[in-house]
C-alpha cells in the first residue's frame, strides 16, 4: 500500500524538457498553506526523476537543499521545473522551482531552490551533537491530543505522528516557557519509515518556536537550508527546533533531527515571518 507521504510526490512528466506535473492535496496543510517541508521534498523528488530520466542513478540521496519560499503553496495542481547545473562524482546540482495557476490561470511562482543529491554512507559520524534527551514517547503530548478545530484547520497533523515535550507545550495553555525550544518525537502516522528526503517534515514539522516565545499566529517559512547527513534508520526520530534571534518581522529557526540509533541525520536553519503583538515582552 503506497503511503500519504509517497502518494504526495507522485509526479509525471510534462512535454516540456526538465517539467514534471504534481498536485498538492489538502492533507498536507497548515491552514490554508502546504507545509514546506512537502514542498521542497516535492522539489527534491523531482529532480530525483530527472537525473533518473537522464540516466543518473549514482546520486540517490538528498544532501543539502537551499530553498527561498516566494509565495504559500496551495492545495491544488503544481508545475514543477528543474535544471540540472553542475553533474558531478560526489555531488549533483540542480535548481528546481515551483509554480501554480493564479485563479486567473497566470502562473504564481511558489518556491525556487537549489538541490545537491548524492549517495550517503553508512559510516559512522567522526563528530556529532548527542541526541536531545526527551521523555519516552509514550509519555509526551501526541498530535491527537490537539483540539478538533486545530486538527481541522492544520491537516499535516493528521498525516505526522508527533510527541512533544511535555516542558515545551506550555503555550497551549497560554504558560508559554519564553525558552526558544520545541522538541519531540517524529514519525509518519501510517508507519512509512523514514528517508533522507523525508527528514524535510521532521526539519519543518513541529509547531512554531514563536509559540513558546508567546507569539501566537502563523510563522511562514521566507528561506530554508538544510543539510543531511546520513540515511535515518527505521524508528523514531528525535527533533529539536531552537531559536535565539528575534526581529520585530522575522526570526530564525535551527533545527537537528537523530535516527533511532542516535546518529545526527540531518540539520537546518530557516528564516521565518512573525507578527510580535504590540507591547509584547519575552515570557518565562
Amino acid at each position: 500500500m503506497t503511503s500519504e507521504y509517497d502518494a504526495a510526490l507522485d509526479l509525471t512528466p510534462a512535454e516540456v524538457p526538465g517539467r514534471w506535473a504534481g498536485r498538492f492535496s489538502d492533507g498536507w496543510s497548515i491552514g490554508q498553506a502546504v507545509n514546506g517541508g512537502l514542498v521542497m521534498a516535492v522539489a527534491v523528488e523531482a529532480l530525483h526523476r530527472q537525473l533518473a530520466e537522464q540516466g543518473d542513478a549514482a546520486h540517490p540521496d538528498l544532501v543539502a537543499v537551499s530553498a527561498f519560499f516566494l509565495t504559500a503553496s496551495q492545495p491544488g495542481p503544481v508545475v514543477v521545473d528543474t535544471e540540472v547545473l553542475r553533474p558531478g562524482r560526489t555531488l549533483t546540482t540542480g535548481q528546481v522551482s515551483l509554480q501554480q495557476p493564479g485563479e486567473d490561470g497566470t502562473p504564481v511562482p511558489r518556491m525556487r531552490s537549489l538541490v545537491s543529491v548524492g549517495a550517503l554512507t553508512g559510516t559512522p559520524a567522526r563528530r556529532q551533537p548527542p541526541p536531545v534527551d526527551l521523555p519516552a514517547p509514550e509519555d509526551c503530548v501526541g498530535s491527537g491530543d490537539a483540539p478538533p478545530g486545530g486538527l481541522a484547520s492544520s491537516t499535516l497533523l493528521q498525516r505526522l505522528d508527533l510527541r512533544l515535550d511535555p516542558s515545551c507545550v506550555g503555550w497551549a495553555v497560554g504558560r508559554p516557557s519564553g525558552r526558544g525550544v520545541m522538541r519531540g518525537w517524529f514519525r509518519f502516522a501510517d508507519g512509512r519509515e523514514p528517508d533522507p528526503t523525508s527528514l524535510l517534515l521532521a526539519l519543518d514539522g513541529l509547531p512554531p518556536v514563536a509559540f513558546e516565545l508567546g507569539i501566537p499566529g502563523w510563522a511562514p517559512t521566507l528561506e530554508l537550508t538544510a543539510h543531511v547527513w546520513a540515511r535515518p534508520a527505521p524508528g523514531w526520530l528525535r527533533v529539536e527546533v531552537t531559536s535565539e534571534v528575534l526581529s520585530d518581522a522575522t526570526m530564525e529557526e535551527d533545527a537537528r533531527v537523530w535516527d533511532s540509533s542516535g546518529r545526527l541525520v540531518a540539520h537546518s536553519r530557516q528564516l521565518c515571518g512573525v507578527r510580535v503583538p504590540e507591547g509584547w515582552a519575552p515570557a518565562g
